[in-house]
């Protein structure tokens, strides 16, 4: 039986759903307990991932559109380029919403400078730079669906914490107040971008869940670098 790109989506989301003990970080912010140097940490490595993320989305919505260097013999087509499109400038507005965030934390411009990014925080946008050059794009559609669901749940949670416990004002809790907050807008746009991979042929499932897999064993990771970090002796 032929699935529609809805059935798809949610199947996606719910077998790429991560362990709700993965995140060793989330539970300590939720109750307070994490150190402001992680959470400026956190702030630091967010900066890196931002902007990495965007110019990928940028490329992904290249490709779509067939345009570039690196044209496709057979390009995704607008839908998945206007989805692309979109995601980039939400990490731009997000960027904006960063600053704020980052000096809440007590981080300047000399602290910035002298930051040394954590590896296993940045191996998340280094694969999503590689699906930009090398992945399917109405499948990279779907597989960065299923991690932005739990991404969303993440960020509800910190925004939460971080004025219950921290008393970061709204200013300084607007980077996750962005990515918590729902956007029909872009579920539109993930589904029309995914029926048109479906009645095009261009999606292979296999290739959605390795895609998926990677992504959430990544940002898994993201978590547990900050996690172990904060677990260090001063």
């Amino acid at each position: 039986m032929t699935r529609t790109a809805r059935e798809l989506l949610e199947t996606t989301v719910g077998k790429l759903a991560p362990d709700p003990h993965a995140n060793r970080l989330l539970p300590l912010i939720a109750r307070g307990a994490a150190r402001r140097d992680t959470l400026a940490a956190l702030a630091l490595e967010q900066r890196q991932v931002i902007a990495a993320d965007r110019r990928a989305f940028l490329h992904l919505a290249e490709r779509s559109a067939g345009k570039g260097p690196d044209t496709e013999s057979e390009p995704a087509g607008p839908e998945c380029a206007v989805f692309f499109g979109l995601l980039a400038e939400g990490e731009a507005l997000a960027q904006d919403r960063l600053d704020a965030y980052a000096a809440a934390c007590g981080v300047d411009a000399s602290r910035e400078a002298a930051y040394e990014p954590l590896a296993d925080c940045q191996a998340y946008p280094a694969y999503v730079a590689w699906l930009a050059l090398n992945g399917s794009p109405a499948v990279v559609v779907l597989a960065l669906s299923a991690n932005f669901a739990a991404w969303g749940g993440y960020c509800a949670a910190i925004a939460e914490a971080l004025r219950g416990h921290y008393g970061f004002d709204d200013g300084a809790c607007g980077f996750f107040d962005f990515f918590a907050e729902p956007s029909p807008d872009l579920d539109q746009k993930a589904l029309a971008a995914v029926q048109a991979g479906l009645d095009a042929g261009q999606i292979n499932e296999d290739e959605v869940h390795r895609y998926g897999r990677l992504l959430a064993s990544y940002e898994a990771n993201f978590w547990h670098a900050l996690w172990e970090l904060d677990q260090r002796v001063q």
